[in-house]
């Protein structure tokens, strides 16, 4: 270290990240060994065989089926089983997007879609792994858009029975995991159609292998061939040449099909429909967004204590040379980005109670909320997965070239959160559902993606947002009403300007969004795709203005909750950092829109490298309080901290002695 010394402990904070859910990270931290692990060094065969073994030793009793009911031999608890794929991540992404796939999207889907007939005959040994399953949804000429899904699946009345068929190879069911070599049945959704008519995408449980793993007939399984990682997930491509389903099999909750074909169903409309079955699914999209943040954290935790053991360079006067994590230029890599991925714990934490809440047994649907949900789940995605990009890159490069080497877990981490930019909905597409619900208030008629060009979507559907307060309502609204008229009265570090600054930032980019949206629909009102696609680059600023809000507010929630004052004082200056860090990046918008002046722009480039200093030595604290079990971090470069440190001192004693 630098000398300096914390003052606080990081179980403290530890107490405060672990959050609703302590209970379920420490199970998991006790029950998962070092046997768990990446294997660094592994080919794709190998490292499916052994994620394929370890996926069926994962003990049950740390959360991976919390999801699925109590009669059945789970829990309801919605959030346990997100917060407990959260930290397989921090084990083995492989393992985290496996698991996954089989309890969260397989048997989520038969859960959320299904009927008790279904749950009785499958749950339990979807539970205990004994039917492998898979998720096939996305196409190959379709992935985001999935109301467009071309594969079909219609109602035979004389057979009783449904035909499930790829009618060309673009609507063959693509990057499916588990189905290359594990799986035995997937939910497959395609179009349904009884009577000649078609009715919008449903689900279906088909069987695609038999007992002995071979395909069943007029099922063809390929693998999806070498990927950048997830060498442990077997990605596979489905397609179906007039494969027999028995009626019975289609998953029912929103859609019945009687016997003589007619199709029945308690929401009427068929989008609606659609939405409302993808309501339920929407715990995938969750996942994914804290895994990536989960796997940031390891990342951070490398690249923290490579930096307080690996020494560069000596200044004048010193015989030792300087400690990375001591040069500002470092400190500029680490900490914001430390900072931003404690903001993303928050906001993720608080998205987590929400979907428990929402999808609560107890509950009854509250739509509203349920829209509000799926707004905030694809932006967090979108965020917490570039964050990661970014952050993984960034620690590798902090590691120099250890950091490239496997055996520092840095290149697999890398690899491995890649595709998390892309799966359960393409980052771009997310934002764009977020500005949706923002420009017009979580309509029901909205089309697939290309709603935003329909001619229902015109200037007096466009209303102004009312703020959606998060968990600390109260509190921010005290914050932001005690700041004064003008900002140079207030000091850079106050927390209720920074409210205000992400809340002004994002109430203007929407009425901006709104204004071009109007002036689109007076001068290119025949041409309503244009209308959008002519401002797509500012409505997606707008998204990311807002989810920038809720994190910073979730932040917040966060710091109240902490009782110890030490940890408390030290998550205000992180928070400090983040919300600093976001206006600085920012500043060019800020300053164009006059909410800054020029000196008040410099003057918080000057905090934020003040700060920088000031949490230096609370920056091991900090990734400590994650709470990492040593082995599952299984990077070699941390294994040979004390002796580094002991050779550097005896080498720097030794030049001292000569001099």
């Amino acid at each position: 270290m630098n000398g300096q010394q914390n003052s606080v402990d990081p179980a403290r904070l530890q107490e405060v990240l672990d959050g609703r859910w302590a209970h379920v990270r420490q199970a998991v931290r006790d029950g998962l060994g070092a046997d768990f692990v990446t294997v660094p060094g592994e080919n794709g065969v190998e490292a499916r065989a052994r994620i394929s073994s370890l996926i069926r030793r994962i003990p049950l009793d740390v959360g991976v089926v919390d999801a699925f009911p109590a009669e059945y031999g789970g829990s309801g608890d919605q959030g346990g089983s997100v917060v407990a794929a959260e930290m397989l991540a921090q084990v083995d992404l492989s393992l985290m997007v496996k698991a996954g796939v089989h309890w969260g999207l397989f048997g989520g889907a038969v859960v959320a879609l299904g009927t008790r007939k279904h749950h009785d005959a499958y749950l339990r040994d979807i539970m205990t792994v004994a039917l492998p399953g898979c998720f096939a949804m996305t196409e190959t000429g379709h992935g985001s858009d999935v109301q467009q899904l071309r594969t079909t699946c219609e109602y035979d009345p004389s057979t009783g029975t449904f035909d499930l068929h790829t009618p060309h190879e673009a609507a063959r069911k693509d990057y499916i995991g588990n189905a290359a070599k594990d799986g035995r049945m997937a939910v497959v959704f395609a179009q349904l159609i009884t009577g000649g008519k078609r009715y919008g995408v449903h689900a279906w449980l088909v069987p695609i292998r038999d007992e002995d793993g071979n395909p069943l007939p007029g099922v063809t399984i390929g693998d999806a061939g070498a990927k950048a990682g997830l060498l442990g997930v077997d990605n596979g491509r489905i397609s179906f040449d007039h494969v027999t389903v028995p009626r019975d099999m289609l998953l029912d909750r929103y859609g019945q099909v009687a016997p003589d074909g007619t199709y029945s169903s308690s929401i009427e409309n068929d989008t609606r429909r659609f939405f409302t079955m993808l309501g339920t699914l929407v715990r995938g999209r969750v996942t994914v967004g804290g895994a990536a943040s989960a796997a940031t954290r390891s990342a951070l935790t490398i690249a923290v204590r490579y930096g307080d053991s690996r020494r560069q360079f000596t200044k004048p006067g010193d015989e030792r040379e300087v400690l990375l994590n001591d040069y500002l230029a470092h400190q500029r890599k680490l900490l914001p980005a430390l900072a931003t991925t404690y903001a993303y714990a928050f906001a993720q934490e608080e998205l987590v109670a929400t979907l428990a809440d929402v999808q609560s047994e107890a509950s009854d649907l509250d739509e509203h909320r349920q829209r509000e949900l799926e707004s905030r789940a694809a932006g967090l995605k979108a965020m917490q997965t570039w964050h990661a990009t970014r952050t993984i890159q960034m620690c590798r490069e902090a590691c120099g070239g250890a950091g490239y080497l496997s055996e520092n877990r840095l290149p697999g981490l890398k690899a491995d959160t890649d595709v998390f930019t892309t799966f359960e909905g393409d980052n771009t597409v997310l934002l764009q559902l977020v500005a949706k619900g923002l420009l017009t208030g979580y309509r029901d008629a909205f089309g697939s993606l290309d709603g935003w060009g329909r001619a229902t979507f015109v200037a007096e559907q466009v209303r102004e947002m009312v703020l959606e307060r998060t968990a600390a309502r109260s509190v921010i609204q005290r914050l932001v009403s005690a700041v004064p008229g003008r900002d140079e009265e207030v000091a850079v570090t106050d927390r209720g300007w920074h409210l205000k600054m992400f809340e002004d930032r994002e109430k203007h980019t929407l009425e901006g969004a709104i204004r071009r949206l109007r002036a689109g629909a007076a001068t290119k009102k025949d041409r309503p795709f244009d209308i959008f696609n002519d401002v797509q680059d500012h409505v997606l600023r707008t998204a990311a203005a807002h989810i920038d809000r809720v994190t910073l507010e979730a932040f917040v929630a966060g710091i109240e909750r902490a009782t110890d004052p030490a940890a408390r004082t030290l998550l205000s200056r992180v928070c400090d950092l983040y919300a600093l860090s976001v206006i600085e990046a920012d500043k060019g918008w800020f300053l164009e829109h006059g909410r800054l002046t020029p000196a008040r722009s410099k003057a918080v480039t000057g905090v934020v490298n003040d700060l920088l200093r000031a949490l230096r030595p609370d920056l091991r604290t900090l990734v400590d309080a994650f709470a990492i079990p040593e082995h599952w971090l299984n990077a070699a470069i941390l294994h040979e901290e004390p002796g580094r440190q002991d050779a550097m001192a005896k080498e720097d004693d030794a030049v001292a002695a000569a001099r």
